[in-house]
């Protein structure tokens, strides 16, 4: 499946790590906060309270991550690498590429999942794109901050990501 711009492709893992945020920010952090700033308030003086304004700023980012997480989980789309039988590279693909002799693994996965340790770019990035619907064989050209670039697709694997 080639991605589409307005949807938030995401592997199950990932979509998994996206919900286990929104769970532990909406039931257990934000309530504990909630408290912690309400007994702050029953102290007096706000204005001195250090426990009354940092709780109410770290509520203020806890509550701007539950609108972002919303909005992202709202978009998406969940793509089962494991379940991909496709001879091109599409999201989810793990990519084996040669570049400048050296061999890379990269697996393409949602702008919500990016970890380089692991080998994990976005479908976004410029080498994911390059990549998308390519075959085994085939040299990629790609723009980077450095300039242009060259690599060759030497395997392509869809298998479950964690």
């Amino acid at each position: 499946m080639t991605p589409s711009k307005d949807i938030n492709y995401i592997t199950p893992a990932g979509a998994t790590r996206l919900q286990d945020e929104l769970r532990r920010l909406k039931y257990d952090e934000r309530p504990k906060l909630v408290e912690t700033i309400a007994w702050a308030a029953a102290n007096g003086d706000r204005s001195e309270n250090a426990d009354y304004i940092y709780g109410k700023r770290r509520l203020r980012e806890i509550d701007k991550r539950l609108e972002f997480l919303l909005k992202r989980i709202e978009l998406v789309e969940v793509i089962d690498p494991a379940k991909v039988k496709a001879q091109k590279v599409m999201f989810g693909a793990t990519v084996t590429i040669f570049d400048d002799d050296v061999k890379k693994i990269y697996s393409i996965v949602g702008v919500d999942e990016i970890n380089l340790d692991k080998g994990h770019i976005s479908w976004k990035s410029p080498l994911a794109a390059a990549l998308l619907n390519k075959s085994e064989g085939d040299l990629v050209v790609f723009n980077t901050p450095k300039g242009e670039r060259e690599v060759e697709i030497i395997s392509i694997a869809y298998q479950a990501l964690t």
